[in-house]
């Protein structure tokens, strides 16, 4: 039986100012700009595994893990006694639900079904590939 996590997608961070997250984070902690949008940006990590999220949107920390499918891993959770605080929804990449497990941990669940990101020369994300992301 595989599992249900495949990685750690991200961390998400709330910051007030993007431009200032990015100073810190990248400036002075060595991480580098992915990709950006209005309101959230995606940082890399050296090993490229997970990304750190700066968001401006919520006040909260979240730990976003990818699975193969949110509908799928949806019903795993909730089978096994944990359930769903919103969701499914699509996102430009995929789709996202946010789920509690039975300790009342809440954490992010999203798939990258429709593709990944495409950005321009400076990470601002420009679109989303056509084709789904291979494993």
């Amino acid at each position: 039986m595989s599992g249900l996590f495949r990685n750690v997608d991200c961390i998400e961070l709330y910051v007030s100012d993007l431009d200032d997250g990015i100073r810190y984070y990248c400036d002075s902690m060595g991480l580098k700009l992915l990709w950006r949008t209005d309101t959230s940006v995606g940082l890399g990590l050296e090993d490229d595994i997970a990304e750190v999220v700066l968001q401006t949107e919520r006040r909260k920390m979240n730990v976003d893990f990818k699975v193969e499918s949110v509908p799928d891993a949806v019903k795993k959770i909730v089978d096994s006694g944990g359930r769903v605080i919103y969701g499914p929804f699509d996102i430009p990449i995929g789709k996202c639900a946010v789920v509690q497990d039975i300790w009342e941990n809440e954490y992010v669940i999203l798939d990258m079904s429709r593709g990944k990101y495409v950005t321009d020369r400076d990470g601002n994300v420009i679109g989303v590939s056509k084709d789904p992301v291979p494993e």
